[in-house]
């Protein structure tokens, strides 16, 4: 029965990156381009806070989902003593994302942001992007290594 449960924690798992990392690369490479080549400088701000603000709700979610279940299934294996590079760099990841979402964000980057681009929305745009380009590159290395870890490439 308890393997069930780790088989559900995995799936649930997958899920959540699925959402997050998906979404993460939706704003990264179509989104956040769009609104930068296609929108007059007065409606980016506004255009890209209400899409972005309707994520915003997933991205939590997802991450959360991700992390609850990443360390119910390290509890299930009782792989705390054994942690392999891949899962430190998938931790690392969420962990960055946790962080954004839920500290720096309402702290201070939404109103660090705010004010960049209304002072000049084209630079403030281009630092966005290349911000979401490092962390869905980073996102989709820890992707790639947790999948090819989990099969025992790097055994």
């Amino acid at each position: 029965m308890e393997y069930h449960h780790f088989v559900i924690a995995r799936a649930l798992h997958i899920l959540g990156i699925v959402l997050w990392i998906g979404g993460v690369a939706f704003v990264t490479t179509v989104l956040i381009p769009a609104i930068r080549h296609n929108q007059s400088p007065d409606n980016q701000l506004s255009l890209f806070e209400l899409l972005e603000g309707k994520f915003s709700f997933q991205a939590k979610l997802s991450t959360l989902l991700t992390g609850i279940s990443g360390f119910y299934m390290l509890h299930f294996m009782d792989a705390w003593g054994a942690i392999a590079w891949w899962v430190y760099l998938m931790i690392f990841v969420w962990a960055i994302f946790t962080l954004v979402l839920f500290v720096f964000e309402p702290l201070f980057l939404h109103k660090w942001f705010h004010a960049r681009a209304q002072k000049n929305g084209e630079k403030a745009f281009l630092i966005l992007q290349v911000m979401h380009v490092v962390l869905l590159s980073i996102s989709l290395l820890a992707v790639i290594a947790g999948v090819a870890g989990a099969h025992g490439l790097f055994s």
